[in-house]
């Protein structure tokens, strides 16, 4: 499909929203941008029997820090170094839900966990917030924090990765 037949359905829809339909235009484009400013990936609103529901595609892109470039010396062997994935990764703590990623349990208190310490099976490691309700996020073995792979207050996707333990 064109992008310009990709936009003709969305047209007639707006159109179609404009004129006859008891959908308000202007909270499906106030939703839209909740969407944008929160970074999540759908949102749904119900009143007066009418429910809508806007939802966006979202793709995922691995920021990564630019590694220094060097040529190894003729004695030097060549190293590939393959960087681990960390949703493959066999002790990944991953998102059960749609949220806001925490490390703390209230604004000014000491974080669930840092790296170097020790967990144990159960523990809770962070927060996810959906709909104003803060779930806690259980540690699914113990061991040793590795990597906090977000920051406090990042929204999060369903099975994103948050934490490694080894």
């Amino acid at each position: 499909m064109t992008k310009s037949q990709d936009k003709k359905p969305e047209a007639a829809a707006l159109q179609k929203a404009k004129t006859n339909s008891p959908i308000d235009s202007d909270l499906v484009r106030q939703l839209a941008d909740v969407l944008n400013e929160t970074g999540l990936s759908e949102v749904e609103y119900e009143s007066g029997g009418i429910r809508i529901r806007v939802a966006k595609h979202m793709t995922s892109a691995v920021v990564g820090t630019p590694q220094p470039v060097y040529a190894p010396a003729a004695a030097e062997a060549p190293v590939a170094a393959k960087p681990v994935d960390p949703a493959s990764h066999p002790g990944t703590v991953k998102s059960p839900m749609v949220g806001v990623f925490y490390l703390l349990p209230e604004p000014g208190a000491a974080p669930f966990i840092k790296v170097g310490d020790q967990v144990a099976e159960g523990q809770t490691v962070a927060l996810i917030e959906a709909m104003k309700t803060f779930n806690p996020v259980k540690a699914p073995r113990g061991g040793k924090v590795v990597k906090i792979l977000l920051e406090s207050g990042s929204p999060v996707e369903y099975g994103e990765p948050l934490v490694i333990i080894e």
